[in-house]
């Protein structure tokens, strides 16, 4: 295995990640805020699922995310 390949193709498939899953939660937000369904103040509960066929079967990640107030620090 080339580690530095990986490595690299490691880091490109989770900044993909991140800005895609932050473009998609922040319209869903925004749409959710628009039609009244959350509040402006609301604290979202959230989890990722990452799963590699044949290598991971599964890693879930949970959180929250605030919509408003002080931000929160992130865990250890």
């Amino acid at each position: 295995m080339d580690d530095e390949r990986f490595n690299l193709e490691l880091r490109k498939f989770l900044k993909r990640f991140g800005i895609t899953s932050q473009r998609e939660i922040e319209r869903a937000v925004s749409a959710a805020l628009e039609r009244d369904i959350i509040s402006g103040d609301a604290v979202l509960p959230v989890h990722a699922t990452l799963t590699i066929p044949g290598v991971l079967s599964e890693v879930r990640i949970d959180g929250k995310i605030a919509l408003s107030g002080p931000a929160t620090p992130e865990p250890d």
